[in-house]
């Protein structure tokens, strides 16, 4: 069973998500902000991240930026997460590290094939 670290500060968000992903097979670990989600990345070396990039003490483009600095977190693959359909944001995305980008509100089956992609 392949680990998914969630890393959300929206409850709604994080509850229909990660009850989603369980039922598909996945365990589910939650952290509510970028800090958090280092320490738990550094602790649980999920199998993949999904990181919402808009988040309380630490912004997931610097938590993005930190885990992939980190040779021994650095394989650990990241899907950004964002309301923010920005132009541009997805480029950001991928530069700061993360190996996929994804829009809010999450279209699961595709979401679904990206993570199966990165982690096979």
């Amino acid at each position: 069973m392949s680990k998914i670290l969630m890393v959300e500060d929206n409850e709604m968000n994080r509850d229909m998500l990660s009850r989603r992903l369980k039922r598909k097979g996945f365990e589910v670990s939650i952290a509510v902000d970028g800090q958090q989600a280092i320490d738990m990345t550094k602790a649980e070396m999920p199998d993949l991240i999904l990181m919402d990039m808009s988040l309380p003490v630490m912004d997931g483009w610097e938590a993005t930026q930190k885990i992939k600095a980190d040779p021994k977190l650095q394989s650990i693959p990241i899907i950004g997460l964002s309301a923010h359909a920005m132009s541009g944001d997805r480029e950001k995305g991928l530069e700061v590290g993360c190996d996929e980008y994804e829009t809010k509100p999450v279209d699961l089956p595709r979401l679904l094939e990206k993570v199966n992609a990165l982690l096979s």
